[in-house]
């Protein structure tokens, strides 16, 4: 679903190259959960960045689905991402002159359907529990709340491959807690791929893969334990052995 072959970026600081990411190579199978690990610094949102087509690599290629991303320009890749990936952020970027209703509304308006998109986004309101809380504006939701839209948009357009970027970051530890658990549910059950970057070890062992990253290269790949999922070691781990 998802291939990386000997990813880097480079940006620039005071007029020198600054590294960031260094020859990441990785196999992410279809339908498959993984969590990316790693200390400040490490480079693990620019590679959530580079795998969903936010961003350009300054080295290497990115696979989804079949689709290299660096033959798309950019208005491309983002009709690319509206109609096959799905986004969960630490800071929910939910409009807020917009409701809940309507926010989770957006996604499916760009994709045409206008009955069918607010029959989905009701059920999928009411699946991460807010069918009581529609029509509510983002500054009236809790935290929590307004994660669970953020989730519920994610999943408006059905997407194939789920980029989550710390999505427990800014909640308090059981709220985050019931995220996950939400967002693991969603995920098997719309039978996505979801990569996670997150800080949190214990989230991070509910997954099926964990990769860990440092200095802007691979440092571990290895199961995690959320199911036996087939893991396959990064090139670059391979050539250091």
């Amino acid at each position: 679903m998802i291939t990386a072959e000997a990813l880097g970026k480079t940006y620039s600081s005071g007029g020198r190259p600054l590294p960031v990411l260094q020859g990441i190579d990785l196999v992410i199978d279809s339908e498959a959960f993984v969590a990316v690990v790693g200390p400040s610094g490490s480079g693990k949102t620019t590679l959530l960045g580079l795998l969903a087509g936010l961003d350009r690599p300054t080295a290497g290629r990115v696979t989804l689905d079949g689709q290299d991303l660096s033959a798309l320009t950019e208005d491309q890749r983002a009709e690319f991402r509206a109609r096959h990936v799905g986004f969960v952020f630490q800071t929910f970027h939910l409009l807020p002159t917009l409701t809940a209703l309507e926010n989770v509304l957006v996604p499916l308006e760009l994709v045409g359907g206008a009955r069918e998109a607010r029959n989905r986004a009701v059920a999928l309101l009411e699946r991460v529990g807010l069918g009581d809380r529609m029509d509510h504006f983002p500054a009236q939701l809790s935290g929590g709340e307004q994660q669970r839209v953020a989730l519920a948009r994610a999943f408006a357009n059905r997407p194939k491959i789920l980029f989550a970027d710390e999505p427990t970051g800014n909640l308090d530890q059981d709220t985050g807690a019931t995220i996950v658990e939400m967002l693991e549910e969603l995920n098997r059950e719309a039978r996505t791929t979801l990569v996670m970057v997150t800080h949190d070890l214990t989230v991070a062992e509910r997954a099926h893969r964990v990769i860990a990253l440092a200095g802007g290269r691979v440092v571990s790949d290895r199961e995690g334990g959320g199911g036996a999922a087939v893991v396959r070691p990064a090139a670059s781990d391979v050539a250091g052995r």
